[in-house]
């Protein structure tokens, strides 16, 4: 006498699998941001949506300029630019800057990068927080 073959499938090790991965990717998502860290103005603007990763220029504290997580010298900045550009890349350029930063030197970098034929710049700045109601 033959056994029939089992028609069931059995999910749940799949459904443990697929939450675990969300958690793992979960967890990691925020950690994957390209940057080097700085304190950022805050603004109630909306975030922007995005479809590529866009370019980063970071200016800490000290003045030191940053091209995603690589040091470049001011000089060299618009050098490096315009060779990523020859690749193709046409999208936004973020410049972020930290908020004790004189503002004369974010807006030598913007001026640099408008002066090389960059148009689409754009300042990175965190939430604010909402003020508690005083009443």
């Amino acid at each position: 006498m033959r056994r029939r073959a089992m028609a069931e499938i059995n999910v749940t090790p799949f459904v443990d699998v697929m939450l675990v991965l969300l958690i793992v990717f979960m967890v990691t998502a925020p950690l994957l941001t390209v940057g080097v860290p700085v304190d950022l103005p805050k603004t109630r603007a909306p975030a922007l949506g995005q479809d590529r990763e866009p370019l980063s220029i970071t200016v800490r504290r000290d003045g030191t300029i940053f091209l995603q997580k690589e040091e470049v010298a001011q000089e060299a900045l618009v050098e490096r630019l315009q060779a990523i550009a020859e690749n193709g890349y046409d999208q936004r350029i973020f410049v972020r800057g930290d908020d004790r930063v004189v503002y004369g030197k974010v807006m030598e970098v913007m001026g640099q990068l408008a002066a090389a034929g960059f148009t689409k710049i754009g300042l990175v700045t965190d939430a604010a927080k909402p003020k508690p109601d005083a009443h």
